[in-house]
């Protein structure tokens, strides 16, 4: 298959038409002319899934987030962007992208995210009129379950997550959507769901949400929440271009480690180096 008629595949299922506003997604760069036999898939296009295309010998990459988002004036080769269209050039690997148009589809983004936790009767979160499609999804455990096995389930289903509502509240209904989820925390409200799972959570917003008394978040990292949907559009390139797919398992999120918070004292009690006696502390 040529790229030119793997693009117009492409967006058969995921019309640029479909995307924001301020989104770029499409074709990138590449030769239309040239031929595909085998697709990497990557959350993001940076070296390291850039040099993981090259080593499967890939002649297209397909990624969620766009590598020119915003404006550059210079591709050059010393530049950490120009660098990566010089490397993707030579190599002959052309470049596609499906953002904000994957995340409206159906299915699309969070519904895989969804599938991930076995979500039952699923619609949008955030409807477009008349369409089926829409940001978000919103679905029903097959069985309830409290918050804490739920997140249980999303830490291994998804990846790690931090939790903000009791423990043992129990959930049946939850709403999710792959990457920042801020904008639709009032949506989740307005659902009346048990649980809301998503990425990129600030304090403040999520801080308002639970004083207003919305549902309990599960927040995990922005790249895990949208990787399941690789899998689905593997698939498809697999079964409608006849094509080799490879899906990237690389990590682009950037944290590399945690650590876990020290125990705090409790209340009253003296912080650590602190003399109950209020006599001054030994050492440095």
């Amino acid at each position: 298959m040529l790229v030119a008629e793997l693009v117009e595949l492409i967006e058969q299922r995921y019309p640029t038409s479909w995307a924001e506003s301020w989104d770029r997604v499409g074709f990138v760069l590449g030769e239309p002319t040239a031929q595909v036999t085998k697709v990497l898939l990557a959350v993001d296009c940076d070296p390291r899934t850039v040099e993981e295309a090259v080593a499967e010998g890939a002649d297209l990459m397909f990624t969620h987030h766009p590598l020119l988002l915003r404006g550059v004036s210079s591709v050059a080769p010393t530049t950490y962007k120009g660098g990566i269209v010089h490397r993707m050039i030579k190599a002959g690997i052309a470049l596609y992208t499906a953002h904000t148009n994957g995340d409206v589809a159906n299915p699309g983004v969070s519904d895989a995210l969804a599938a991930r936790l076995g979500l039952l009767d699923v619609r949008p979160l955030v409807p477009v009129a008349d369409t089926g499609r829409g940001h978000g999804r919103i679905g029903r455990l097959p069985s309830a379950m409290a918050l804490s096995d739920l997140a249980a389930l999303v830490s291994s289903a998804v990846g790690g997550v931090r939790v903000a509502g009791a423990p043992t509240g129990t959930i049946r209904t939850v709403a999710v959507s792959g990457g920042a989820g801020d904008a639709f925390l009032a949506d989740a409200a307005r659902a009346g769901v048990d649980a809301y799972l998503t990425a990129d959570l600030r304090h403040h917003p999520a801080h308002e949400h639970l004083a207003d008394g919305g549902p309990a978040l599960l927040d995990v990292s922005h790249w895990a929440s949208e990787r399941p949907w690789l899998d689905d559009v593997a698939a498809f390139l697999r079964q409608e271009a006849g094509v080799q797919t490879v899906v990237s398992d690389v990590d682009t999120s950037p944290w590399t480690f945690g650590v876990a918070a020290a125990p705090r004292p409790a209340t009253g009690a003296p912080a650590p180096g602190d003399q109950a006696s209020g006599a001054p502390a030994t050492g440095d």
